[in-house]
Order: C-alpha cells, then structure tokens, then sequence
C-alpha cells in the first residue's frame, strides 16, 4: 500500500503529485493506492506489534474499539436528525421519531437542526434572516421557544444533541434556563453541544467571533459543563463539516484530531485538569462512500486519539484516553439525480461506521439533496439503522474485521498520514506540545485548513469529470426525462410571519431594565475574561433573545469576516 505521492518526506501531506501509471480505479478517495490483495506476505507494522498497536477490544489504544463485548451489550445510540420551522412543527417530529424508536432496544437520541439566523446568531426579526427563517431548521430567538421545542419531551431521560457552533453558549445557556425553570436537576441532562468553532473557519463559515475569543467562548462551556453539567458532551469535535467541503478521508482524520488537541490545549493553559474535562469530549465524523476508507479512519482516530491523551497531554483516567464518536452518513455524496439510489448508499456508509465502532449514528434522509426530510424520509433512514441493528448480524461480533491484513494495513497508512498533518499543524505554532501555541489558530490566519480542502474537492471533481470516479445516476447509468419519484418538504412564508409576531409579543412583555443588565452582565464578564456561561443563563432567564445575547458578546470580541489570506 502506497500514496500516489513523490518524496513523502519532504513534501506536504497534501502537496503531493501523483504518480505517473497509476491505475485510477486503485486509489481511495483519499489517494491511497491499494495492493491487489492483502495476506501473510504483506508486511504490516501494526500486526507486528499486535498488542502495542491493535490489543483487544476494549484495551489501550482501543483500534478495535472502546468496550470489550462492543454492541453485544449496547447498540449504538440511534440519532435522527430534526428541525424545520417553527419549534412547534419540530418538536411534532421529535415526537414523531421518538414514537417510531419506541420498540428498538437501543437508545433513541434527538439531534436538532437550527435555521441559518439560529446558526449566525441573529433574532428572525433582524433584516439579515430575512427569507431564511425555519428554512433549514427551527427557528430559536427565546427561552419561550426553547419550552416549545422541548415540550413534553423528559429531556432529563433522553439524550439531546444541538448542532450549533458560534452561537453554542448562548443556546446552551438557553436550554439549560429552560431546564431550570422546568425544575429539571442540571446533573439529569444528556446530550451533545457541537460547539466546534474551528472547523466553521476551515469548511462551513457560520462562525460570529474572530478564532482566539471564539476558542475563549469553547473553553469557558467545557470549564462550565465540567463543573455543573456532568452528563453532557461540551463539545463535538467535528470532522463532519470538513469531510462535507470537500477533503479526504485522512484530512478529516487529521485536522478534526488536531482541532480537539487545540481545546484540549487552551483548557490547560486556563489551569484545567485534563482528566476533569477530558472525558466528556466527543467526536462526529462524516462516513462517505469508500467503504474500507470509512472503517480504518475510526480505527485510527480511536488510536491517534489515545495515545495524544495518554502520551502528549499525560491523562491518567482510561476515560480520558476514550474518544467517542457520532457518526453521520455523507450528506454530500447524496445526488439529486436518481434519489432513491441514496437509500442505497446511505446503508453502506451506515454498515461501515458500525464497523468502525461508533457509539451513536444518523442515517441521512434520501431527499436532503432535494430539501427538508419527509416524514416518510426519515422513516426509511431510521429503519435502515433498525435492519442494520436486527438484522444483519453485524453486532455478534465485536471489529469482525479486525486482525484482516487489509484493514490492519489501510489502518497503519491513514493514521500515519494523519500524523504527518497535525505534525505540520504544530510546527506553524512552534512544535508540538507545550511549545505549540495555537497551531490550528496560526493555520486558520494563514488560510493552510482552507487550502488543502479546496485542493483536494478539486482533485475529487476532476476525477469525476473525467469519470475515473463514477457516481451512479450522475456521471453513469443515467436515465433520460428522469421524474422525481418522491415528495419535497415545503415550508410556507406564515412560519416566517408568525415567528416575528411571536417574538414581537415576547419583547413586549418582558422587563426591559432586566434585560438591560444581563446584558450588561454579558459584556463585563466577556470583558474581565471571566467564564460567561452563567451571565448567559442569567440573561436567558432575564428573558434576552438569542441575537441580543450574541450581540453583547460582539460588543466586546467584535466580528469577524476572514483572514487576510482569505
């Protein structure tokens, strides 16, 4: 197993060109060339030192996963996606999902999907959200519309996962406000913040605050969460998005690794214990189409990961030394052609995070390419989990693949090309730790994330182009005056109309001298470089909007647009 690469030594991990001659149809997406075939004669470091690098399930470094007995004794959390305009409408499919989970024996977790205003910080009735309110999620401005998100849900009995980034304290501050006028315990609550600001500045760009208070912003959740908050995930390091603009397999493993040993790294400089925090830490990565890539890319990142917490950080709790990871199926590999074949693939990528060893999975909807899941959508997407789950006999045995020469090999390559990457990352700070200062913050202002992401989509795109990719339904086996066989989720203008009218009312009934101090509140501590976690909850309490929260922060860390180098 090669890299179609020149002098990997000295080159970039991603400024490689490829060789001549190579056979297109044997190289992953990512740029791994693959032998034609795996067995006793292939040499493989890891086998070698099988115990070192591989061990049991359950045993350090984890590769073939993080419990002994895996899904024999507990399946992996089956989380579908939700949020479409109003939070009536999506608390309505919350129940609708929770209802069709009921009989399963697994958990059933609710992961909710915020509108772009939510995700940019801003009220629907700011000008900017004009036309975008409950679009492509629910719309949140108050704590009143928390309460009518999470009606009727015992959000203390099932977990909860926000996909949020820049404005993830103050939506946290709101559902924790929320849960405290509910007169739920904080130490009950379950779920997941996404809360991962560096990768909006590498892929998404939903972010408000330039990277170093933005970093400040994450810190200050995981202090609060590590101290009031037990149960709950901080933060969920995302590789997802990455994956999603356009990068390999291997940069997604690499810069997502890297990412969280960037807030692993300002925790420590604050004077945080690792092993106080380092434990509820999670991960979310994308599973695209390249089956085996998938599966040895969770391998690796539960072996990298282990041994930075352990060896670089020195995490003395097995805990700590966990990485536990959500895993969504690849948005981006959904085609609008042909809908029904993502059904298809959808259940692929499913099986290979499964095989990976994830503890918690969403399976896409076959019309998301299209707009906002159907009912029918997502029921088909959480039953493909169920078949998986009952059906398939893929949890009788824990890494089945495990100890395979190809696996254990396509393993060993992607972890050491991640290893490359975040040895890069270091030395843009000085080397690595303690001497590394803001290695992804000095990658973001030199635009690097942005670089080889762009790169490698180019890569990817040309190879389809030239069909030495093929995408069934896109660039093969098309069919001519092809009709869309499926219905669209459409949302109407009145959720827009009557989001404004509600909020219009909520801020005419509240105490506005209340509401003026907590936002001052916001703004001293922000100032005084305190934790502004419970100025936040305050502020919910006092019943300020989401965007006036936002904007508190704002008046301190100012906004950001982009580096020079953008």
């Amino acid at each position: 197993m090669s890299r179609t690469t020149a002098n990997t030594d000295t080159k970039s991990a991603s400024d490689r060109p490829a060789s001549p001659g190579v056979d297109p149809h044997a190289v992953t997406i990512s740029g791994i060339v693959l032998d034609e075939q795996y067995g006793p004669q292939t040499e493989i470091e890891s086998l070698a030192n099988y115990e070192r690098d591989i061990a049991a399930p359950g045993e350090y470094p984890f590769t073939r996963g993080l419990f002994p007995k895996g899904y024999r004794t507990r399946l992996w959390t089956m989380r579908q996606f939700a949020g479409f305009g109003s939070a009536d409408d999506t608390n309505m499919r919350f129940k609708y999902l929770l209802e069709q989970g009921k009989h399963s024996k697994t958990n059933t977790g609710l992961s909710t999907a915020f509108d772009l205003p939510t995700l940019m910080g801003r009220d629907s009735d700011d000008p900017l959200s004009s036309g975008e309110v409950g679009r492509c999620g629910v719309a949140i401005d108050t704590i009143e519309d928390m309460h009518r998100l999470y009606a009727d849900i015992p959000v203390g009995e099932v977990t909860v996962s926000q996909t949020i980034n820049g404005p993830a304290a103050v939506i946290w501050a709101m559902y924790l406000a929320m849960a405290k006028q509910r007169d739920i315990p904080w130490d009950s609550l379950g779920g997941t913040l996404q809360n991962d600001i560096l990768k909006e500045f590498h892929s998404q760009n939903e972010f408000i605050y330039p990277p170093d208070p933005s970093v400040k912003l994450v810190v200050d959740t995981i202090e609060f969460q590590s101290q009031h908050v037990p149960k709950w995930n901080s933060v969920s390091i995302s590789g997802y998005h990455i994956r999603e603009a356009g990068s390999t397999a291997t940069q997604e493993l690499a810069f997502t690794l890297r990412d969280g040993m960037e807030y692993v790294e300002a925790c420590l400089r604050r004077g945080m214990d690792v092993d106080s925090f380092a434990p509820r830490l999670s991960f979310f990565f994308n599973s695209h189409n390249e089956f085996f890539e998938e599966i040895c890319k969770l391998r690796a990142a539960r072996r990298i990961w282990a041994r930075m917490m352990k060896e670089r950080y020195g995490a003395a709790n097995p805990r700590s030394w966990f990485m536990k990871t959500h895993v969504q199926t690849a948005g981006c590999s959904l085609t609008e052609q042909q809908p029904l074949n993502n059904i298809v693939r959808v259940a692929y990528q499913a099986m290979a995070a499964v095989l990976g060893g994830c503890q918690s999975l969403h399976t896409d909807s076959m019309d998301e390419t299209l707009g906002l899941p159907t009912e029918q959508a997502v029921t088909v997407a959480l039953r493909t989990q169920q078949i998986l789950a009952h059906e398939t006999g893929v949890t009788r045995t824990v890494d089945p693949l495990g100890g395979a020469p190809f696996i254990e090999k396509l393993t060993d390559t992607m972890e050491a090309e991640a290893l490359q990457y975040i040895a890069e990352i270091d030395e843009m700070a000085g080397g690595p730790w303690p001497e590394c200062k803001g290695g992804v913050v000095e990658g973001i202002n030199k635009g690097y994330f942005r670089r080889q992401i762009a790169e490698a989509s180019y890569r990817f795109s040309e190879e389809c182009e030239a069909g030495d990719r093929i995408i069934v339904g896109v660039n093969a086996y098309r069919q001519d005056d092809e009709e869309r066989p499926i219905d669209i989720l459409q949302i109407p203008h009145e959720v827009e109309t009557v989001q404004c009218d509600r909020l219009a009312a909520f801020k005419a009934n509240r105490d506005d001298a209340g509401v003026k101090s907590a936002l001052e509140a916001i703004r001293t501590a922000a100032r005084n470089d305190e934790n502004v976690m419970p100025s936040l909850v305050e502020g919910a309490l006092a019943n300020c909007t989401l965007g006036e929260m936002v904007q508190a922060l704002a008046d301190v860390y100012g906004r950001y647009s982009g580096g020079p180098e953008w």
